[in-house]
């Protein structure tokens, strides 16, 4: 596929998990004719953002900031560039028809899960707290209806004890890339593949915000683990206050059994200890049914506290709570 560059391509993403793909394509040698991202100031605003610039500087690839992709000044952005075929991967902006006409043989999309199973917004974290053991990415054409379009391609991979979002991350990343590397010598050949979406009457997961990081303990602690790790970084974090004190909860570990049943849902039973400083140290908050060892917290002014630090802070017996 080395050389490809008859094809006019329009790549616009800020997401982490659209630079695999962008890079894999661009070290094929696919011309991209430009790179459309957010402007700074939105950028900072959106979880799992990505900086674009680095890879476009790299490649030679020509950068555009935007404010929304509806914007008049958007619009007359892509007009100007006239691709062929537009990827938008990694951008949570729905694409109005006036933007979805523009590319000659339209807009393809990228959405991490299996469709028609959870459209709508962070398909990801949503899988992850929900306790899914299943995820994928499907390439697709994009349509006005919200994730609706003809499938492509699909991918399907597990979710593990072990993942957290960023690691699902890293798994579409890698699968986006194999699906668009696939797609490129189709359109190439003149093929326009896709297939129409199985119907579904299963509801639209909704947009979450950073509020909707309060961890409910009175949830077993299978819930409050897989919460936690559905919200690490480089999401917000799931929320919680200690005695009134806000922290931020980014790493926990689950603990087998129920041995802390007399305890009340999100008392500190007790410090864990390990002999390496950085290792399974922590303080054991009890849940609904079951317990789980907080690893890594941090506080409103942005100290970090995990390992023996956070082992040897005075919590125990004082309460989790929503504020």
């Amino acid at each position: 596929m080395k050389g490809i560059q008859n094809l006019h391509i329009v790549w616009i993403g800020f997401h982490m998990e659209g630079q695999p793909a962008l890079d894999a394509l661009l070290q094929e040698g696919i011309s991209i004719d430009a790179v459309v991202t957010l402007e700074d100031g939105q950028l900072a605003k959106r979880s799992g953002a990505s900086c674009y610039e680095g890879i476009c500087n790299r490649y030679g690839v020509p950068l555009h900031k935007i404010r929304h992709i509806d914007d008049p000044d958007s619009i007359e952005l892509l007009g100007k560039l006239a691709p062929d075929v537009a990827f938008v991967i990694g951008w949570s902006q729905i694409v109005g028809p006036e933007a979805l006409r523009i590319p000659r043989l339209g807009m393809i999309g990228a959405h991490a899960a299996v469709l028609p199973h959870n459209r709508g917004s962070a398909p990801v974290n949503w899988a992850i707290i929900r306790g899914e053991t299943e995820t994928g990415n499907t390439l697709m054409w994009l349509a006005e209806g919200v994730d609706e379009g003809e499938i492509i391609d699909q991918a399907s991979f597990p979710i593990t004890p072990y993942d957290t979002c960023a690691t699902i991350y890293d798994k579409v990343g890698l699968s986006g890339s194999d699906m668009i590397l696939r797609l490129i010598p189709k359109l190439l050949a003149g093929e326009r593949p896709g297939r129409t979406q199985p119907r579904t009457d299963e509801a639209i997961l909704p947009r979450r915000r950073p509020k909707d990081g309060l961890v409910d303990w009175n949830r077993s602690s299978l819930d409050v683990y897989n919460f936690i790790r559905a919200l690490t970084r480089p999401y917000p974090g799931a929320l919680s206050f200690l005695e009134g004190t806000q922290y931020l909860i980014w790493d926990a570990l689950l603990l087998p059994g129920d041995p802390y049943r007399h305890a009340k849902p999100g008392e500190v039973v007790g410090a864990a200890y390990h002999p390496h400083p950085s290792h399974s140290c922590g303080q054991v908050v009890a849940c609904g049914e079951g317990a789980v060892l907080l690893m890594e917290l941090e506080s409103v002014d942005g100290t970090i506290l995990k390992g023996r630090e956070l082992s040897e802070q005075t919590m125990k017996g004082k309460t989790w709570s929503n504020g």
